[in-house]
């Protein structure tokens, strides 16, 4: 068995989900398909299942003890979703989460597909809430596990609302909306300091960015689950 504890961040954007591996104690090596100079890990930049097959077809996946993947899921995702819907607009969005899949099962070894909430096909092993882990956003993000299981933590209640404008109404609350602009959303700094992430200031990498917490939390209990299957 590969006792090296390193990880594939596929689709890694700015490296939310990265950092938290290597808060877990991972080393992490990223792939996405645009420029991302902020990332702090060793990263390439290309299609990045078409990377994961090159290195599955060149054996050089086996360096790996986990891989974890972010592929876009637009058609799938809440927001989009109600937005096609309202404004009749058709479904041209990206939708990778089947041939990552595909090619996660080909690879062989565990895996992690997460995906924000909304009507992407994934099996939701786990659930995870910043409220979960202290947080000042709530940003609940689903996680399908392959080849490795853990307990869904808790799901704590709520403090309040999400600061910002709804249908009009202003409310106050203990969590920032740390997407868009106006409307009482959170500034830069404030979603940088509600998210965990320091790197990186552009606000598009941190509206998608997963808070480190998570991946933390997964790849802490990911170590846990290998070591009781070793023994």
């Amino acid at each position: 068995m590969n006792t090296n504890r390193r990880v594939l961040d596929l689709f890694s954007c700015a490296g939310g989900a990265g950092w938290g591996y290597h808060l877990a104690g991972f080393e992490v090596d990223g792939c996405d398909i645009a420029d991302r100079p902020r990332y702090p890990f060793g990263y390439r930049r290309g299609d990045a299942l078409e990377y994961l097959a090159a290195l599955i077809a060149s054996g050089e996946i086996e360096r790996y003890t986990l891989v974890h993947a972010s592929p876009p899921c637009q058609a799938g995702c809440a927001l989009t979703v109600g937005t096609n819907r309202s404004q009749d607009w058709g479904g041209a969005h990206v939708d990778l989460v089947a041939p990552t899949r595909t090619l996660l099962e080909a690879s062989g070894l565990p895996y992690v597909v997460e995906q924000p909430n909304g009507r992407a096909e994934i099996r939701k092993d786990l659930t995870l809430c910043g409220e979960a882990f202290g947080l000042g956003v709530l940003r609940h993000r689903n996680f399908e596990l392959g080849r490795w299981a853990t307990m869904q933590p808790a799901h704590p209640k709520h403090r309040g609302y999400v600061r910002g404008y709804r249908h009009g109404i202003y409310r106050n609350g203990p969590y920032v909306a740390a997407y868009g602009e106006g409307g009482g959303k959170a500034t830069v700094p404030e979603m940088q300091y509600a998210l965990g992430i320091t790197w990186t200031d552009v606000r598009e990498e941190l509206t998608e960015a997963i808070p480190p917490a998570y991946t933390k939390w997964i790849g802490t209990a990911f170590m846990t689950a290998r070591q009781e299957v070793i023994a």
